[in-house]
Formats: structure tokens, sequence, C-alpha cells
């Protein structure tokens, strides 16, 4: 479906006005097909980003380096890894150096969920299966142009 007819607008003022209303739209679409997914095991995409940050590491991570990694850069990660703590799906403790930060790891029952959740990887990936490799690789640049601006 197009903009247009989903949004039920006859015009726009141009064609980037156009275009950031579609990113918007897109965005919002694409973040409720992954809440679908996400819902069941009660976790947020948010949550699912640390935990993969946290799978991916060799080593416990701070708040601060989970935040640095993480998609969306204004979470609040904190907040999010005490969620993820109360669900025991990761564990905190002090940090053996500096005593103002909190090592994260995640442990067995987030890397169960993970596994779970690998198994619909297909899912997720299948929101934008209808472009061809070529059409992505053109998102993607088109993407990135976007984002860096001077």
């Amino acid at each position: 479906m197009n903009i247009d007819k989903a949004i039920k607008q006859k015009a726009f003022k141009n064609e980037h006005q156009k275009a950031m209303v579609n990113m918007i739209y897109t965005s919002n679409w694409i973040h409720e097909k992954q809440k679908e997914i996400f819902e069941p095991h009660d976790i947020t995409s948010q949550q699912f980003n640390i935990l993969r940050i946290l799978r991916g590491s060799r080593s416990p991570l701070s708040t601060m380096d989970i935040r640095d990694r993480m998609l969306d850069k204004n979470s609040d990660t904190s907040r999010m890894v005490v969620r993820l703590e109360r669900k025991k799906l990761v564990s905190k403790r002090l940090n053996d150096k500096d005593q103002r930060l909190v090592d994260v790891t995640i442990s067995e029952r987030g890397l169960e969920l993970l596994s779970r959740l690998d198994q619909q990887d297909e899912q997720l990936i299948g929101i934008i299966s209808n472009l061809t490799i070529e059409d992505a690789k053109k998102l993607n640049a088109l993407l990135d142009k976007i984002r860096h601006q001077k």
C-alpha cells in the first residue's frame, strides 16, 4: 500500500515531505510488527537489543557500553537492565576496578530466550522479504545518506 492511501492524505508539499512521512510511517509499522514477535516473550525490542549485545560480548559490559551499542541511543539503558534483571534474563555486579560502574552479563535464561527468538529471526527479516538484495543495498545506502548529513 502506498503512503497516500495508508494515511489518507491526498497531497504532500513535495517529495521530501512525502519521504519523511513515509519513513516515520514505515518505522512505526516495523516497530508494531516487532512487537507482535516480542510480546509473547514479555520483552521489548530495546530489551531484545540489549540481550543480543550482551550475547555478542566476550566480557561483561557496563550500562554505558551497552548504550553505546544500542540502536536507540536515547534509551534509558539502566532502567531496561533493571527490568531484564527482574526477569532473570541478565545479572549485574559491581565493576572490580570502578565501583561506580555495574557489569552486566546475560544469564542462562536470557541465552535460552534468545535461542528461541533466533528461530523467529525469519519473521523479522520477512518484514522486508519483498526487497531484492539490490533493493536492500540501495535502501541501506539511502538511509545511511540521510543520517550522515553535515
